[in-house]
């Protein structure tokens, strides 16, 4: 497939906003335009967790990131006329980071109750790659049955497990652990955190 360096992001109400932060700057490093869409609770978390002074109207990148950058464009979950919602709109993938298991759920049912699950299907019916960084503990066998049929159906399940084989000294640390597997498993090259064996520069 032909890199658009586009990408979609969704942010869900689940706890973890900080995964979503750190992934955000991370992805405006290897990605030219971002599609961005975030659920009413994720406002609220990324207010609670992070202490960001941000709300439905000001959500930007100075907001979101502390600095600007023109590629975010911020869609709004409910419209459906923004360009993730059609298949004739080609980008790399999306990934919703993190992934409540409500949206995975209404994902694993193909139900596109609002333009992010809409965006998701999108991916799902054309074969781009949809990440899942689903954030729950523990899981029922509902939670469960949804990651294996959204699993058949082409997304990849990337719980937010960080790892410490690597030793992180700090919350981001292992927050960024993360945060590379997920740019991996999006096809880029990411230098957060050495490959297992490989020493890093």
């Amino acid at each position: 497939m032909t890199r658009t360096g586009r990408l979609v992001v969704g942010i869900t109400g689940a706890s973890g906003g900080i995964y979503a932060n750190r992934f955000l700057k991370q992805a405006t490093r290897h990605f030219q335009e971002i599609y961005l869409i975030c659920s009413e609770q994720a406002i609220q978390v990324m207010q609670t967790e992070l202490g960001l002074q941000v709300t439905r109207e000001t959500l930007s990148a100075e907001t979101l990131l502390g600095y600007s950058w023109a590629g975010l464009k911020v869609l709004h979950p409910r419209d459906y006329f923004s360009p993730p919602a059609s298949g004739s709109f080609r980008h790399d993938g999306m990934v919703l980071i993190p992934c409540s298991m409500g949206a995975l759920g209404r994902i694993a049912q193909g139900i596109s109750d609002d333009l992010m699950t809409r965006a998701a299907d999108v991916c799902l019916k054309e074969r781009r790659p949809l990440i899942l960084v689903v954030r729950e503990t523990p899981f029922n066998l509902i939670h469960l049955r949804n990651m294996v049929q959204a699993a058949e159906a082409g997304a990849v399940i990337l719980p937010a497990n960080p790892s410490f084989y690597n030793r992180p000294k700090t919350l981001e640390e292992a927050v960024d652990t993360v945060v590379a597997r997920t740019l991996q498993a999006l096809g880029v090259e990411q230098n957060l955190v050495p490959e297992w064996g490989i020493e890093g520069d």
